[in-house]
């Protein structure tokens, strides 16, 4: 069943368009993340949503009911910004108890349900400590604790690790999904950051220019790109122009190429993404199997990466193709001649 429905949501600012038809649905229990670059439209949608902002069309329901009269207060959504926004002269638990107190709750509710909150996201001897004296991420802990406290219906957060580290972040990445599975709150999650959006949410919804380009679940997303758009935000470089020739195989400035279900007439103009796990090296004298397309270049740029490697190759008349590699064998050298064997598993069709 979908908790929250959006539905034709477009945002003028003067002559500036925010938001154009936005469409989606989340449904009860599930994390959407809203991923896009900056400016693309995802933190103007959440303030619509919590009811900081009013669409200039469309609507907007929870449970079913229209929120369009509602003021923020009454939705009872909870939402967490990337600079917490914590009370630093409160102390933990007063921080964690704000929510509850200005709802008038029980001085007995109040302390079970902080202490429960911080024994959730790790921070049960904390209570009493100055939040000045806190990590980044233990900020981040007490300003989600907050935001659930008061068991809100919907959870949004905007950002919430922008200011971390990157190590510190892809530890609470990971975090942030088991609390929030954990207590089972219907989530909207905004981020630029693609790794963050493939491990937290259970969907994603790509925005670029105020649209939302694609939304599917994080492994089809990566898999399956619907749009160039999508595939350059994703950090795609392989695509190719094609044209669909008659015998259902796709011509490319690279050869001849096999990708699986070409559901497009003979003559058909495409674009073609290469994945970046779509190439293996291969010898001169080894066989390449069936539906592989050989390509042969020169290698350019060899970036280590830890587990793999990336190379970029020239494969001619201008093409550069940019693909990962395990460390299996040595990879090849700078400007080594190398011949690839390209995957049809590997390759994505675009319109």
């Amino acid at each position: 069943m979908a908790a929250l429905e959006v539905v034709d949501i477009s945002k003028n600012f003067a002559a500036t368009v925010a938001l154009h038809r936005v469409t989606l649905r989340l449904e009860t229990g599930n994390i959407l993340c809203l991923l896009g670059p900056s400016g693309c439209g995802k933190t103007t949608l959440l303030r619509i949503i919590a009811g900081l902002e009013t669409p200039s069309q469309g609507s907007l329901k929870f449970d079913g009911a229209d929120l369009s009269r509602l003021p923020p207060h009454r939705r009872r959504f909870g939402m967490m910004f990337q600079d917490y926004a914590l009370f630093p002269h409160k102390n933990v638990f007063e921080n964690v108890a704000f929510g509850l107190r200005i709802r008038n709750d029980s001085q007995v509710h109040i302390r079970r349900r902080v202490e429960e909150m911080l024994h959730l996201v790790g921070l049960a001897d904390f209570a009493l400590r100055d939040v000045s004296r806190l990590s980044g991420g233990e900020r981040q802990r007490v300003a989600l604790a907050r935001s659930l406290a008061p068991q809100p219906r919907l959870l949004m957060l905007d950002e919430p690790l922008g200011s971390l580290d990157r190590a510190l972040r892809e530890r609470l990445m990971l975090d942030l999904h088991r609390i929030i599975k954990e207590v089972g709150v219907t989530t909207l999650y905004v981020t630029h950051d693609h790794a963050e959006a493939f491990t937290v949410a259970d969907e994603v919804a790509v925005m670029i220019n105020g649209k939302v380009e694609q939304i599917d679940r994080p492994e089809n997303l990566y898999r399956h790109p619907g749009t160039e758009a999508v595939a350059n935000f994703l950090g795609f470089q392989n695509l190719l122009n094609a044209v669909v020739d008659e015998t259902g195989a796709v011509k490319s400035s690279v050869g001849i190429l096999y990708p699986p279900r070409v559901n497009a007439a003979p003559g058909a103009r495409l674009t073609v993404l290469l994945r970046p796990d779509a190439a293996r090296l291969v010898g001169r004298e080894d066989a390449l199997e069936e539906g592989e397309t050989p390509v042969s270049g020169t290698v350019l740029e060899r970036m280590f990466k830890g587990g793999h490697s990336k190379l970029v190759v020239s494969a001619g008349a201008g093409q550069l193709l940019v693909f990962d590699f395990t460390h299996d064998t040595l990879p090849p050298s700078i400007g080594q001649r190398v011949r690839l064997a390209l995957r049809p598993s590997g390759m994505v069709l675009m319109p």
